[in-house]
């Protein structure tokens, strides 16, 4: 709801897992059977562009989630938005009801990528609302689609370059998905559109991960939620339950053989809630590495954290 166009990915209600919007009246429903984490969950209106849906209508949702802000049981709300949907008006008013995140789908800083997938909004648009939602206080989320259609890595690369200048709190990488029933799913099915393969689309990632780690920028979502309509509904592109795993296990694969001179036995320590991701999804950095003769146990260290290693030699 709210957009003024389709965009050649979009079908929402696949993406969404509904058909139609909710009433103020279930959004008061579905809060109260709400098990809340006090001062740590936020309330959250996504899958559409929320400020720029009916006046009346946003204020109604916004209504009936103030209850729970004025109450302590959720911190703030968060909301998802098109970047030429905002403005000073939108924000004084998001700021009395207590919106305190709002995420751009920014989807590519290159305005021939944008136009090619009929966003209707430009890259300037993106900047320009970055900035007055900074100015005015609010956390600051953008969202960006790698491989869409007239796009390239090094288009990719660029773009997470712009939004990491854009400053933003939070960050949200969503590999293209293509989808029965859009425009996409129409140039994938004629040979027009060619989407990379999912090692060069995993490798990407974990790159631009590690690019917003390192600025301090959270990444707080990698791929598509996991769902059963996205998977009956995807003509190809890049969706997996386990998306984000299998980036770090990259990650870490790269960590590792930058250390690693010969073959042998050795003992790779990190963090302990990263042995699994050093190991790579289903083990597959271990497998990885035992074809090329170095055979790898992997073991916590508590005085590792986040993905930093330790590599012991063993005999």
């Amino acid at each position: 709801m709210g957009c003024p166009n389709t965009c050649s990915f979009c079908n929402q209600r696949a993406i969404s897992h509904t058909a139609s919007a909710p009433t103020a009246e279930q959004v008061s429903v579905i809060l109260k059977n709400t098990v809340f984490s006090h001062g740590n969950t936020e309330i959250a209106f996504f899958g559409g562009s929320f400020t720029a849906i009916e006046r009346d209508y946003m204020l109604s949702l916004l209504e009936a989630a103030q209850p729970y802000i004025q109450n302590g049981k959720a911190s703030g709300i968060r909301i998802s938005t098109r970047p030429d949907k905002i403005n000073e008006e939108i924000l004084d008013i998001l700021k009395k009801y207590h919106v305190t995140a709002i995420e751009l789908g920014a989807q590519s800083m290159d305005d021939e990528v944008l136009s090619a997938n009929e966003r209707g909004h430009s890259a300037n648009d993106v900047r320009s609302a970055s900035e007055l939602i900074r100015k005015n206080g609010f956390e600051l989320g953008l969202q960006m689609m790698t491989g869409l259609y007239r796009s390239t890595v090094e288009k990719d690369r660029q773009t997470a370059y712009e939004i990491v200048g854009l400053r933003p709190d939070t960050v949200r990488i969503y590999p293209t998905v293509i989808l029965k029933n859009t425009r996409l799913g129409e140039l994938f099915q004629n040979g027009e559109y060619v989407p990379y393969s999912f090692e060069e689309c995993a490798e990407l990632c974990a790159e631009l991960l590690e690019l917003f780690e390192k600025n301090n920028i959270r990444v707080i979502k990698l791929g598509l939620h996991a769902s059963e309509t996205v998977e009956s509904d995807m003509l190809g592109g890049f969706y997996h339950q386990a998306f984000r795993e299998i980036c770090e296990g990259i990650i870490f694969s790269k960590k590792i053989a930058a250390e690693i001179s010969q073959s042998g036995k050795i003992t790779v320590f990190t963090a302990q809630n990263a042995v699994s991701k050093a190991a790579g999804h289903k083990g597959c950095n271990k497998k990885y590495f035992a074809e090329k003769g170095i055979y790898i146990k992997f073991k916590p260290d508590k005085n590792i954290s986040g993905r930093n290693i330790l590599i012991q030699k063993d005999e």
